[in-house]
């Protein structure tokens, strides 16, 4: 390592004995360095105009192969990106919890893929190896669609203002679905309402005058290779930075009505139908809780998060209406929630998280939260009307493709009958990997 102080007067004395024997010499060192200087400039502009159109993508339709690094493969000229991200993990719960024998897991395992089809016209497709929220090893499609890029520029109209997608694709509801990959989510744990699901359907984006926006129409329905009602889920999210360091936008949904499998349907050997929607609130789905053939769900969400150099707050509020057509009781649940969350780098390699949750459901409503399945979300009778959340944690970000990441989470709360929830605290530690 000393030797390395007297480079500068090597590399002075090399020179001036160079420019001391030829002239010529010099020219030539000129003119490849303004080669060079041009050749940089080029591939900056190149980076550049790669980095606005992720950066589009991402903020406009939280497409989740934007969100992994990703390599190129040809293949007779047409290229092939590949990403994909997953964690390593030990989860360990108290004995309510999920995780009582405290186990090791692969996490939110997921494959990226996309392909340029013509100019601005793309096909993405996404396999999820293993999620967290399934439970279950095999594996199946997450996103698939096609993307038709800057459709309003095409038509000689402002560039980027309408894109439109087809296929199977995330259900734009609020911030977090964006950031819920084992390297985009500082925590392990999410928040409690964790709004978020995919669902087949078409959705139109875009970005313009500094705001972006994104409309979906899709099935609402669980079962993605089937709808059973005509009547669909709709989404909007907009939002924009009015500040350097500040981001606001504003969602709403309707689920659409959503049919159930009766005691009729089932006696005559029918009984697929929706039963669930597609989109995941308080670690389960929105569900029915009579006996009511259909039931619809409505929600309303601001988000909000400013920036500062090494750390970050984000917070969250809002509120679900729920119902269905149970004539023999009232089943409608007018639900709220929220979250706050902060971050702060502790050194450039280290930093600390923690996020606070809670939903309130007057009258109950199935809350999973960190708890067990069969006792909070397959069990009529066990409602819960409030559940909070605190989780805290540390992050080690060991490279850009790798984070390690600590947590400790404490949850609470009460069921209808007044029975606690206080046994489903939840500790451990996760490698997220991307490539």
């Amino acid at each position: 390592m000393k030797n390395r102080a007297y480079l500068p007067s090597l590399a002075l004395f090399t020179l001036n004995a160079a420019l001391a024997a030829t002239e010529p010499t010099l020219g030539e060192v000129v003119a490849q360095n303004r080669l060079l200087q041009e050749q940089i400039t080029r591939q900056q502009r190149q980076i550049e105009q790669l980095a606005s159109r992720l950066t589009d993508l991402q903020t406009a339709a939280g497409n989740p192969a934007d969100t992994a690094q990703s390599a190129a493969t040809t293949d007779s000229g047409r290229q092939l990106r590949i990403s994909g991200e997953a964690g390593l993990a030990f989860f360990s719960t108290r004995p309510e919890g999920q995780f009582p024998n405290s186990e090791f897991r692969i996490d939110d395992a997921k494959l990226f893929f996309e392909t340029p089809l013509v100019q601005d016209i793309y096909f993405v497709a996404g396999l999820d190896l293993f999620i967290r929220e399934n439970n279950k090893n095999f594996v199946q499609f997450g996103e698939l669609y096609i993307d038709f890029e800057n459709i309003s520029g095409l038509l000689n109209g402002p560039d980027r203002l309408v894109n439109f997608r087809a296929g199977r694709l995330q259900i734009p509801f609020g911030e977090e679905y964006l950031l819920r990959s084992p390297l985009g989510n500082p925590l392990i744990s999410h928040s409690l309402s964790d709004f978020w699901g995919i669902d087949p359907g078409v959705e139109i984006y875009g970005s313009g005058a500094g705001l972006n926006y994104v409309l979906a129409v899709q099935n609402g329905g669980v079962d993605f290779t089937r709808d059973y009602d005509s009547d669909k889920a709709i989404t909007l999210r907009i939002g924009g930075d009015p500040l350097s360091w500040l981001r606001l936008s504003a969602s709403a949904m309707r689920t659409g009505d959503l049919a159930v499998a009766t005691k009729k349907d089932i006696a005559g050997g029918i009984t697929r139908r929706d039963q669930l929607s597609a989109v995941w609130f308080g670690n389960g789905y929105f569900r029915s809780l009579g006996a009511a053939t259909s039931f619809h769900a409505e929600a309303v969400q601001g988000d909000a998060t400013a920036h500062w150099r090494g750390g970050h707050l984000s917070a969250a509020l809002g509120a679900v209406q729920f119902d269905d057509n149970d004539t023999a009781a009232d089943n409608s649940r007018d639900l709220t929630y929220g979250y706050v969350e902060v971050v702060q780098d502790l050194t450039p390699d280290l930093y600390a998280a923690t996020r606070y949750s809670r939903i309130d459901a007057p009258g109950g409503y199935p809350l999973v939260g960190w708890g067990d399945y069969k006792n909070y979300f397959n069990t009529p009778s066990n409602l819960t009307e409030q559940l909070e959340r605190l989780g805290l944690g540390l992050g080690w970000r060991i490279g850009p493709p790798l984070v390690l990441k600590f947590e400790y989470t404490f949850e609470w709360g009460r069921q209808t009958d007044g029975t606690p929830r206080d046994g489903e605290n939840f500790i451990g530690t996760e490698l997220g990997l991307k490539f």
